[in-house]
């Protein structure tokens, strides 16, 4: 935290909240916060393992001093998040800028994006805490949507950023797809987050596949790969295809991949509603030991869909072209 100047970030950004005669800085509450939770902390007392150790961690407020600031900073919460999103973006830049050509916004472009994932996960709360709700899957607690930098296999993912939802949120809502795409890219350092243009790809499952989602990242210019639910005739669809037209599928070292081939189907689609030029690519894999087929997969093959924008639609021997109308 102080080789990135995070706490530096923040401790002056959040220094209106903090009152003449504090003894403890809201800054640094956080933080020690943030560490207790890395530690494997699930409550705020925890930072009482923190607290043990002065010589390690410093001072560190008190359950109660901990409590009232985090109350402060809930009843004034949008300039707050504000705060702690710029003073990560501060740190983020630091960080990447002591890389040197392994920054991950190094030499970023059309052919090698800045690759964002979007994607949402489950949370268990095993009691009534705020905005826990039944999830889908039939547990309870909280249905986060997250936003990460893919470092590809030399790295891990490193979150952008991490909208809190209740459990019963929609997986396919568009406004918080928007909502966490817009505030990953804020957080992105060296690229212009109002349009950031094909050095960025953006990507995300079937429930990002909304055309209120797809018609936003069309007007910000970035390149796009999202799932795509296929209509219900896609096994009527699929007899209309020509083997010819099916490229196989090519793996991270460019290898073939046996069993699974690509078709550019946009022309046998109805895309009313979706953004001009779209592409939607389907692909055909033949299922793994064990695993069973749906109703709506033929020839033996699982079929599932992306759609994309004309840079990455590379399928070979499209088939039929393209409609103009779309």
């Amino acid at each position: 935290m102080r080789a990135s100047g995070v706490d530096r970030a923040l401790s002056a950004g959040l220094g209106p909240w903090r009152k003449p005669t504090a003894r403890h800085d809201p800054g640094k509450v956080l933080l020690d916060l943030s560490i207790t939770l890395a530690l494997g902390g699930e409550a705020c007392s925890d930072a009482a393992s923190l607290r043990a150790e002065p010589g390690v961690y410093g001072a560190v407020a008190s359950n109660s001093t901990i409590s009232r600031t985090i109350e402060a900073l809930a009843a004034d919460i949008e300039k707050v998040t504000r705060v702690v999103a710029a003073a990560r973006k501060v740190a983020r830049a630091h960080v990447w800028g002591q890389t040197g050509q392994s920054a991950p916004n190094r030499g970023i472009g059309a052919e090698h994006p800045l690759v964002i994932d979007l994607d949402a996960t489950l949370v268990t709360a095993h009691s009534e805490k705020e905005q826990a709700a039944p999830t889908f899957k039939r547990g309870f607690g909280f249905h986060l949507l997250c936003a990460f930098v893919d470092h590809g296999p030399a790295g891990t993912g490193e979150p952008l950023w991490i909208k809190l939802r209740p459990g019963n949120a929609g997986s396919n809502t568009a406004t918080d797809h928007i909502d966490v795409a817009r505030q990953a890219l804020k957080a992105t350092p060296g690229i212009n987050p109002y349009r950031p243009g094909r050095k960025v790809l953006i990507r995300t499952d079937c429930a990002g596949g909304t055309q209120a989602f797809l018609t936003w990242l069309h007007a910000r210019h970035p390149q796009y790969s999202i799932g795509f639910t296929l209509p219900d005739n896609m096994p009527d669809l699929c007899e209309l295809i020509p083997e010819d037209a099916w490229t196989p599928v090519v793996d991270a070292d460019s290898q073939p991949r046996p069993g699974a081939d690509l078709a550019d189907v946009t022309g046998l689609l109805t895309l009313q509603g979706y953004p001009p030029g779209m592409r939607v690519i389907v692909r055909r894999e033949r299922p793994h030991p064990g695993a069973q087929l749906r109703f709506d997969d033929v020839g033996g093959y699982w079929l599932t869909a992306f759609a994309t924008n004309p840079l990455l639609a590379t399928a070979r021997g499209r088939y039929p072209p393209r409609r103009a109308a779309g």
